[in-house]
């Protein structure tokens, strides 16, 4: 099962220190403290921007909700961030938990004004579901049959199309689950108790195609598929998830970059148990957006900065240590 830290708000976009220089030789001392001990560090190094990474990296592994957008609109400065990267002939790969297809999130952000000019790879852990359903090349997909019991939202529909299912009106009917998360942003996970306890009493398998608890949409906080998840285990469940921390998914991403060598590679995401810990567990550099989900925990946004004492302190507890912090996704 998947703990994630509560997400928090991701209207943060202020007070970002400025030393270029100090930025860079923070991140090296961090990369020589990573090879020489599991130990965590006394401090997260606190850069200014992206500028700073740039200098040390040439593929970057980036997030999408909470670090390019709220699921809204693009955050202040992120979309002239990756005209900077692209200008500067760095290799951008985007990776994101939302349980949709790839060509489906591709349209979402040129829609909001993120055209796909500005990145080199996309991949969901929506795609990774969807082509084991079609493939069946693993045992565990193969044995499913073809009713399918689709939980979520009309939105996600295309992550049934082109497949050999039938879609089962009631989850009693179902060879299994697909969750995509809840149909409506106002339900709670207690809303779904009667389909969960129905299909876990039946033995009926899921996959999770979005690991992820909550998000926060344009301010509002939401549930997502894992929290549906994580209750179908608790009553007896089996679950299989797609998507950060595991992985397949970065591993898969990383062959988006065309070439970039992995101590030439940082993974940038908001979440310390999935992007933070999925990228370094592959051993990639990894830098955290402290004003995605994690914000209001950070107090980033509260004025004054981010506090490294008080950031250092949080990713302890968390039980993983970015090799630096940016409060922003900005240049």
């Amino acid at each position: 099962m998947r703990w994630l830290h509560a997400l928090a708000g991701r209207d943060a976009r202020a007070n970002r220190p400025s030393h270029p220089g100090r930025g860079v030789a923070k991140l090296a001392a961090m990369s020589r403290h990573r090879t020489r001990s599991n130990a965590f560090p006394t401090a997260v190094p606190i850069l200014g921007g992206v500028s700073e990474l740039a200098r040390k990296y040439d593929g970057f592994i980036l997030d999408i909700w909470g670090v390019i957008h709220d699921g809204v609109r693009p955050y202040p400065g992120a979309v002239a961030c990756l005209r900077r990267l692209k200008a500067g002939g760095k290799r951008v790969a985007l990776l994101s938990n939302a349980p949709r297809r790839v060509a489906a999130l591709v349209q979402a952000m040129a829609a909001m004004g993120i055209p796909g000019e500005l990145y080199h790879g996309v991949l969901s852990s929506g795609e990774l579901a969807y082509q084991e359903l079609r493939t069946r090349r693993d045992p565990w997909y193969a044995a499913l049959g073809r009713a399918c019991y689709h939980l979520g939202p009309e939105r996600d529909k295309s992550m049934l199309e082109g497949l050999d299912l039938e879609p089962a009106a009631r989850v009693e009917e179902a060879g299994f689950i697909l969750n995509t998360g809840l149909d409506r942003d106002q339900e709670s996970v207690a809303d779904y108790e009667p389909v969960l306890a129905a299909g876990a009493a039946r033995g009926i398998p899921m996959i999770c195609a979005n690991p992820d608890l909550e998000v926060v949409r344009g301010g509002r906080r939401i549930v997502c598929a894992g929290a549906l998840a994580a209750r179908y285990e608790a009553l007896g469940g089996e679950v299989r998830y797609h998507g950060k921390p595991d992985a397949p998914i970065y591993e898969a991403c990383v062959a988006r970059l065309g070439g970039a060598a992995p101590e030439r590679t940082v993974a940038v995401g908001d979440s310390l148990l999935t992007d933070i810990a999925g990228a370094q567990a592959l051993g990639l550099d990894t830098v955290l957006v402290a004003g995605g989900i994690h914000g209001d925990a950070l107090g980033v946004g509260e004025g004054g900065g981010l506090d490294g004492r008080r950031l250092t302190e949080f990713c302890v507890r968390a039980g993983h240590m970015p090799t630096a912090a940016i409060p922003a996704f900005v240049w």
